[in-house]
């Protein structure tokens, strides 16, 4: 009776063990099938997704959390994650996405007319998710102000009108385009040029829209990498103001400049600020676009030979707006956008940008990578060989700014030098002494070493290899000849509303130079 009692005892503590086992596992394959099955559904939604974004004719872009209280164009119900159209301002929930396909055109690029200089289209609405702060064009009160989805919005005019005040004639009115009319290209200007074209006429003046005659269609290129990476979402806004496709047909633009980077040496040149973090409505950057003076701005090509007798290599070829230099700011910026490179997810701010570039700077101070340059080239003005000092670093101005702000030709101003100007064909060529000297330089504690200035700009690099770039594009290079050469000049706008309190000094050179432009227009 021992034995039997001790052997079934031995039999259940057996079975315990096994039940102990089979729970533990359980507890642990259980959330693991879960976490596998989650990340399968997961994955399998935003194929689905992807193949509805691939095929609508909607631009649609996903995201997380609406910057607003939001409601589904489809089921009206309030939603916090969803898709949402950069091109007519559409806002759906995941499931609906299919719906809003079908029940909802998006804006159209092009749309047939009579090919007439005075086609016009009707309002296309769009209901709910109206701006904040807008008004209804009939009664002028507020609109979007109910917990719901409500109200109306024109996505050409950006008209807004209560769902009460919205009659049946303002479903069939004639649309104007609102307030940035002489920006926008509209949809059947497209269609008649591209009729024009296939019939190889050329008299494109004649279908200019509006009949007015101070139309000038932007075009909005971005960096969706610069800066904090706001590219792709200003380009979202801007579509919702202006035409999706906004080309140019026939005359040369005129560019303005929104400053996203770290850099933004032109944006400041020009008056439009040393840099932009959304502080300002993408409604106000087109209304200072379309009061902007227009300057010219001078292009140049730089050219890059190599060295060696059997070297069977083709000159590199730049084209050079800002500066080029070959020292420690060219050897910072490659360092910065080698690592850029390989995780340009880690630089997403100025400020972290602004940080690596410190470091880099100051890592140079240390290690002197540069040093001895005026050993290893030769630098030559107008022909005119230039006796080097001891140097790091020798950099090529074309604008007034450099370094992220820093008037470079012009100095502390203890020493009558004239303004640096863009537009005068001549290029300003300074020296520094290293990293150290450039950062005196930056917080206005020392002056460059001014080379002088000349039309064409020759630079030997005789022997070793040394970091160079052209407009913030780095590289490595090795022994060659180097010449900077006039190419052309660019229509630039001038923003004489955002200055800095260097800019202050230099009104005069700014009046002086829009009046030129005046003459020579």
């Amino acid at each position: 009776m021992a034995g039997a009692a001790g052997s079934g005892g031995a039999s259940s503590s057996a079975v315990a063990d096994w039940s102990l086992v089979f729970w533990t596992l359980c507890s642990v394959i259980l959330p693991v099938l879960i976490t596998l099955w989650c990340s399968f559904q997961r994955s399998r939604r935003q194929v689905l997704i992807r193949d509805i974004f691939r095929k609508s004719k909607h631009d649609w872009h996903y995201t997380d959390l609406f910057g607003q209280p939001s409601y589904c164009c489809v089921c009206a119900q309030h939603i916090l994650q969803g898709a949402f159209c950069t091109g007519c301002g559409l806002r759906v929930s995941e499931g609906c996405l299919k719906k809003a396909d079908q029940l909802f055109l998006c804006k159209e690029i092009m749309m047939r007319s009579d090919g007439g200089a005075h086609s016009s289209m009707p309002h296309h609405w769009i209901r709910g998710n109206v701006p904040l702060c807008c008004c209804c064009m009939i009664c002028k009160q507020q609109c979007g102000t109910q917990p719901k989805l409500c109200d109306y919005r024109c996505v050409w005019c950006q008209y807004t009108v209560h769902d009460e005040c919205m009659m049946d004639c303002l479903k069939t009115e004639e649309c104007t385009f609102g307030e940035f009319r002489d920006l926008i290209i509209p949809p059947y200007y497209m269609s008649t040029i591209n009729q024009m074209r296939k019939d190889k006429r050329t008299n494109y003046e004649k279908v200019v829209p509006y009949c007015r005659k101070h139309w000038m269609p932007v075009i909005i290129l971005a960096n969706t990498r610069s800066g904090n990476n706001m590219g792709e979402t200003l380009l979202g806004e801007f579509k919702i103001l202006l035409n999706p496709v906004q080309g140019q047909e026939r005359y040369i633009p005129q560019v303005a400049i929104l400053p996203l980077g770290t850099g933004n040496d032109l944006s400041n040149t020009l008056g439009w600020g040393a840099g932009y973090a959304g502080e300002v409505p993408v409604e106000q950057i087109l209304r200072n676009v379309m009061e902007a003076d227009g300057i010219k701005l001078d292009r140049w090509k730089v050219q890059v030979t190599n060295k060696g007798y059997y070297n069977l290599r083709k000159p590199k070829v730049f084209t050079m707006n800002n500066y080029f230099s070959i020292g420690p700011d060219a050897l910072m910026a490659l360092n910065f956008h080698a690592h850029r490179e390989k995780t340009p997810s880690l630089f997403s701010s100025r400020i972290i940008n602004k940080a690596v570039y410190f470091f880099y700077g100051t890592k140079d101070c240390l290690v002197q990578e540069c040093k001895d340059l005026n050993k290893k080239v030769e630098l030559e003005l107008d022909g005119e060989r230039i006796e080097l000092p001891n140097l790091e670093g020798i950099i090529v101005l074309n604008i007034g700014y450099w370094g992220g702000g820093c008037r470079l030709w012009e100095g502390m101003g203890d020493e009558p030098y004239p303004l640096a100007r863009h537009d005068d064909g001549l290029l300003e060529v300074v020296g520094v002494h290293g990293s150290f000297h450039c950062a005196q330089i930056q917080v206005k504690l020392a002056n460059p070493v001014r080379l002088g200035q000349a039309h064409t700009v020759r630079l030997i690099l005789k022997s070793s290899k040394m970091p160079m770039q052209v407009d913030g594009e780095p590289w490595a290079q090795g022994p060659c000849t180097v010449t900077i050469t006039h190419k052309t000049h660019a229509l630039m706008l001038y923003h004489s509303g955002e200055q800095t309190d260097d800019d202050a000094s230099s009104v005069s050179e700014q009046d002086h130079i829009r009046e030129q432009t005046d003459e020579d227009v």
